[in-house]
């Protein structure tokens, strides 16, 4: 049986961060992965700052678990 993404993190935001969702739901904006464990405990779902980067369970959309602001802008 494969296992689906429970948890989303969108692109980053143009202020930065990403918008977390827990199947379907909005539970935050994180600014780092201590965030998105701290909304994901609090949601009932316990992952630690390793397992938040690597998990099948979680999709990283635009960019992967280093990337957390918008592109530098170009002159």
């Amino acid at each position: 049986m494969t296992e689906h993404p429970v948890v989303v993190l969108h692109p980053p935001q143009e202020e930065g961060g990403r918008r977390v969702t827990v199947h379907g739901e909005p539970i935050g904006v994180a600014m780092n992965l201590l965030d998105v464990v701290e909304f994901l405990r609090r949601a009932g779902l316990e992952f630690d700052e390793n397992e938040v980067a690597v998990s099948p369970l979680i999709e990283w959309r635009g960019g992967g678990p280093s990337y957390w602001g918008p592109e530098p802008r170009r002159p």
